[in-house]
């Protein structure tokens, strides 16, 4: 590798801030900039931002590959791993740089998954938009003969991704400075729990219930003794990140697990319960609580199985809740810091990545908030 690299993405982000009032553009050719912006803009889709990212990387590394060939599979001298480049380098540099793209590889989308052949501009990838799909392979296919240089596509992806970023931000900040104007009396529960359904009802919401459950600990620390572990990524499997579940509770100045929380945004079943269990008796754990948070109707049956596996363990209690219906007795239950809470949601809310919460979903509830809060006389 002739080139590492970390620091061919440092240089790159370096000179594009040193240029902040000065907005560059590094393609010149007005066709090729436009297939840039279809793949940059594509926010429905990030697949093909982290692939131009991990393949132009690859090209200004390792100038003598084909950057065609991202697939160790393809037959034939120029192939890399373009996966190897996206998770060693580019995943670290979007977080860094808390860029809008995925925190998962590129490489394991369907479109981009399995591949044996070179990216010629004859093969059709199957996926939406596909103009976006297009876009891809066509651009690497310029760079291939020569009618750009990678480290343009790369500086100009990047850009691209820096902008938008300060869009969203500005965006954000407007949606805030209009929250703080807004007036009002302080909203009653049952306004923070309409406003919280209306948030759950919307598009891309399934990161959502986690957010609900941890701004109540968040909010009712001191009250409770207890306080919420690290949450971890919305991608993340369990098995992977070795948590019971998606939230887990520990006793303040104390890191054993009192209680875990697992949502779904479907119907528990018993197979559910039995997972769980096989989780418990695996980390040979006796946590106090395993509590599943669910969007849908309680099957009956199920929830008195959940009873049962009280005895089987000798003491672990297994219970599933609605989450409306949890965040309602709560904010009753704690009514003198209700507005606490709804500012730990808020604040949860907009610190997610946008992989897991999108723009749209952030700026959604601050406009729905803004609305209640200036109805509320």
């Amino acid at each position: 590798m002739t080139k590492q690299p970390e620091k061919i993405l440092e240089k790159i982000i370096s000179q594009i801030k040193n240029n902040t009032y000065n907005m560059p553009t590094f393609i010149s050719d007005e066709q090729i900039l436009n297939k840039i912006h279809i793949v940059t803009k594509c926010l429905n889709n990030r697949s093909g931002v982290r692939l131009l990212m991990a393949t132009s990387l690859a090209k200004i590394a390792q100038p003598d590959i084909d950057i065609r060939k991202p697939y160790t599979e393809i037959n034939g001298e120029g192939t890399y791993s373009g996966r190897h480049f996206d998770e060693n380098y580019i995943t670290p540099f979007i977080n860094k740089y808390e860029l809008p793209c995925n925190d998962t590889t590129a490489f394991l989308t369907p479109a981009f998954r399995n591949i044996n052949q070179t990216l010629t501009l004859d093969m059709e990838l199957v996926g939406r938009p596909r103009e976006m799909y297009k876009a891809v392979i066509e651009l690497l296919n310029d760079v291939q003969t020569g009618k750009i240089t990678a480290e343009s596509l790369l500086s100009q992806v990047i850009y691209d991704l820096i902008k938008i970023k300060n869009e969203n931000q500005q965006r954000l900040k407007s949606l805030l400075d209009n929250l703080e104007n807004a007036g009002g009396i302080p909203l009653s529960s049952e306004q923070i729990l309409t406003l919280i359904k209306q948030h759950l009802q919307c598009k891309g919401s399934s990161r959502l219930p986690v957010l609900v459950v941890a701004a109540a600990y968040k909010a009712a620390e001191q009250q409770l003794g207890e306080q919420i572990m690290p949450l971890e990524s919305h991608n993340a499997a369990d098995e992977q990140t070795g948590c019971l579940g998606d939230i887990e509770i520990t006793l303040i100045n104390d890191d054993k697990i009192v209680t875990s929380y697992e949502m779904k945004q479907k119907r528990v079943t018993r197979d559910d319960l039995e997972r769980a269990l096989h989780k418990i008796l695996n980390q040979n754990m006796h946590i106090n609580n395993y509590i599943f948070i669910t969007t849908e109707p309680i099957d009956p049956e199920v929830e008195e199985y959940s009873k049962y596996l009280y005895e089987l363990t000798k003491g672990i209690e297994f219970a599933i809740l609605d989450c409306l219906g949890f965040l309602k007795h709560f904010l009753h239950l704690f009514h003198r810091i209700r507005i606490n809470y709804l500012n730990e949601y808020q604040t949860l809310l907009l610190a997610e990545p946008a992989s897991a919460v999108s723009q749209e979903l952030k700026e959604a509830f601050l406009s729905l908030r803004q609305v209640a809060e200036t109805n509320s006389f």
